[in-house]
């Protein structure tokens, strides 16, 4: 099989979906690898590491979208590089398809296959490839949210750990998943004091036992949400439903009961976000204020910190990718029925329910079109 590993052209998205190392063991399966030249330049990845890897290099970005048979990449296809998909042709990614419509309706279109990062799951139920980016996702939100806290980036002036005197921040985490578990184990190694709302109670109880003492569990409801917020300094948005659009948790007018200066980090933004006034944002300009509530959204956070993303990824995604080469993506998927989650649509047909609800449009279960 080729396999083209392209540049990323999303805003400041630094990463690469795979590490030279990467391609370097699906070379040894006996297939190709066309790297786009410079693409993992800003991931600490350099061409000559990709050649002795085993990649071709090719400065014509049309050339490896054309002769590709399965494009790895990391983001979502933007609209030029959709135009460049072609029916039967593998694209293996972060899709993300519920919070987009465009992006939906225009993959839609390319006949191709969209195997979804985001909605594979393993034997145990959980979801390998999202989870490392989770991880990095999480423990970036309390980062960005305790940078976003000091006066010159528009915040209250409040140092979460807090010093000798001074009472630490303090922290509302909405969410107990991987997201959520880093953010606050970041947030409570910092000496904030934090809580974190969920509505599964088992996992809130396996919360309670792993926490340190800094770290309260809470039923997630509107209620205690709002209970919470006039006392909180950083909200980080961290709810998960795998394929789906996140559930909205603050809504305008609750920002009314937080603290001019405070922030929100809403990690759920590429799902539509958890938070009414959530809109998109880039590292470029990652911020805006509504009703003096700093919202920090950046879609793609982990790309800030793309050399540490691209081998977690990558550790991730690799056996997938050797998986789809060696069989074929139609024989890997029916051999486990964890990786079919991942499919999403094929030959204009959406085969993810979520994304099918999502937009009202028609669902096809992947049995169907795998047999």
């Amino acid at each position: 099989m080729i396999v083209g590993l392209p540049k990323e052209i999303k805003t400041n998205e630094n990463r690469i979906a795979m590490t030279p190392g990467g391609v370097e063991l699906v070379v040894s399966h006996g297939h190709q690898v066309i790297v786009e030249k410079d693409c993992g330049i800003n991931s600490g990845f350099t061409n000559e590491m990709y050649a002795k890897a085993g990649a071709s290099i090719e400065p014509e970005i049309d050339v490896i979208w054309k002769k590709a048979d399965m494009i790895v990449k990391v983001k979502e296809p933007q609209a030029v590089e959709i135009a460049r998909t072609r029916p039967g042709q593998i694209v293996f990614t972060y899709f993300h398809f519920a919070a987009d419509r465009d992006l939906t309706e225009g993959f839609l279109k390319t006949n191709a296959w969209a195997v979804a990062y985001e909605t594979i799951e393993n034997k145990l139920g959980k979801l390998p490839l999202l989870e490392p980016m989770s991880e990095v996702a999480g423990r970036m939100a309390t980062q960005e949210g305790a940078r976003f806290l000091e006066h010159k980036s528009g915040g209250r002036g409040v140092l979460l750990g807090g010093v000798p005197g001074v009472r630490p921040g303090i922290v509302m985490v909405l969410g107990g998943g991987i997201v959520g578990t880093h953010a606050t184990k970041i947030a409570a190694g910092m000496g904030a004091q934090v809580f974190i709302l969920d509505v599964n109670l088992e996992r809130l109880r396996e919360l309670e036992d792993i926490m340190p003492k800094n770290v309260t569990t809470v039923y997630s409801s509107p209620a205690n949400i709002r209970e919470l917020l006039p006392s909180v300094d950083l909200v980080v948005g961290a709810v998960l439903l795998p394929g789906a659009k996140a559930p909205r948790l603050i809504t305008r007018d609750m920002l009314s009961l937080m603290k001019k200066g405070s922030v929100i980090v809403d990690v759920a933004v590429d799902q539509g976000g958890c938070v009414e006034t959530c809109r998109p944002t880039t590292h470029a300009d990652p911020t805006f204020v509504v009703d003096g509530v700093v919202h920090y959204c950046v879609a793609n956070m982990p790309g800030a910190v793309p050399y540490t993303s691209t081998i977690a990824l990558t550790n991730a995604t690799l056996p997938y990718v050797v998986k789809l080469a060696n069989n074929g993506v139609k024989a890997a998927l029916k051999a486990d029925a964890g990786f079919a989650l991942g499919l999403n649509m094929i030959d204009g047909k959406v085969t993810c329910a979520a994304v099918a609800e999502a937009f009202g449009l028609e669902y096809t279960p992947v049995e169907e079109v795998l047999n």
